[in-house]
């Protein structure tokens, strides 16, 4: 009997059709014998048939559920004492949870994994990459980091369960979680062994809603706790973040190694972009999140309806068969 080393949640809640692809690269991980997988989705009835692993769970939760709802249910159910986070758009190297696994040996309350543009052949995807993953483009180096990204990254259970009701609200946002956690003297670790391929918006229609929706949603979050006048201060400060974030993303396109080339074709989308996220976020300093993590929920799950039928065709010849 294999020991069990890490619980990974991966989320479908609409239908389990979603997951195929991600199910088909998490088959091959040289550690599958030592994995729980932890399925979210709509009922028990349909969900796929998965051998090999550690062990298997199936949770339901309904389909207007959100990204925390259905990540905290999951790492609540879970046996292992790490939790990994997947999607449905998201494909790990074969050796992407043993290096997770080994990594986490170390005292680090997140690991988190470098990231590649799985579907590169438009600017807008390349736009919603850097915005969303430029700060873990591979290639980057390894050590500890501010945040990790969300979504994908993989925690210490009893840490996240120390949150009690509210994980579900943190997990929304997790770049505020993980300023949480740093607030708190916990250690967040980029491990470069770890590397997944991230698939991008990659169509106007529903680039433009998700960056004001994201944006909002990161914050309201992040002015939860916050009193009125420094949300009100941030509220008006919020025109310069898309001037601050425009460098940092041109930034990390610089580095070594990394797609300078792009730089003029993506540098007005890219703006454009962060226009948005910041009315977003001025809208969750001073508002609150309305319906924007519903709204948010809607664009993340089922990501290729999201982009072009080129970028679905692709991805589906190059996963494990």
């Amino acid at each position: 009997m294999n020991q069990l080393a890490l619980s990974v949640v991966l989320a479908a809640p609409h239908a389990w059709q979603a997951i195929d692809l991600t199910l088909r690269y998490l088959r091959v991980q040289t550690v599958w014998r030592e994995i729980e997988l932890i399925l979210v989705g709509p009922s028990r009835a349909g969900a796929p048939a998965i051998d090999g692993c550690w062990g298997l769970q199936v949770l339901e939760t309904s389909g207007a559920c959100s990204i925390g709802d259905a990540n905290a249910l999951g790492i609540a159910a879970a046996r292992a004492e790490i939790v990994a986070l997947a999607e449905d758009h998201c494909f790990p190297s074969p050796d992407w949870a043993e290096a997770l696994i080994a990594a986490h040996q170390s005292n680090h309350a997140v690991v988190g994994p470098v990231v590649r543009n799985a579907n590169p052949a438009t600017s807008i995807s390349w736009c919603d990459f850097v915005i969303g993953y430029g700060f873990w483009m591979e290639p980057s180096l390894a050590g500890p980091r501010p945040f990790l990204p969300g979504h994908n990254s993989c925690y210490k259970k009893n840490i996240l369960l120390g949150y009690g009701d509210r994980l579900p609200e943190m997990m929304e946002s997790e770049t505020v979680l993980h300023f949480d956690l740093a607030a708190r003297g916990h250690s967040l670790y980029l491990e470069p062994k770890a590397r997944v391929a991230h698939t991008n918006f990659a169509l106007v229609r529903s680039w433009f809603p998700v960056q004001y929706h994201a944006g909002r949603v990161f914050g309201s979050a992040r002015a939860a706790a916050w009193p009125l006048a420094k949300r009100l201060f941030y509220g008006a400060a919020s025109p310069l973040i898309p001037l601050v974030r425009l460098a940092r993303c041109l930034r990390e396109l610089s580095g070594p190694g990394r797609p300078a080339q792009l730089i003029p074709r993506l540098f007005v989308p890219l703006l454009v972009g962060l226009v948005l996220d910041g009315v977003g976020q001025m809208a969750g300093y001073l508002f609150g999140a309305g319906d924007a993590v519903r709204n948010v929920a809607f664009y993340e799950f089922n990501r290729f309806d999201h982009v072009p039928e080129s970028d679905r065709r692709a991805a589906e010849a190059s996963a494990p068969k």
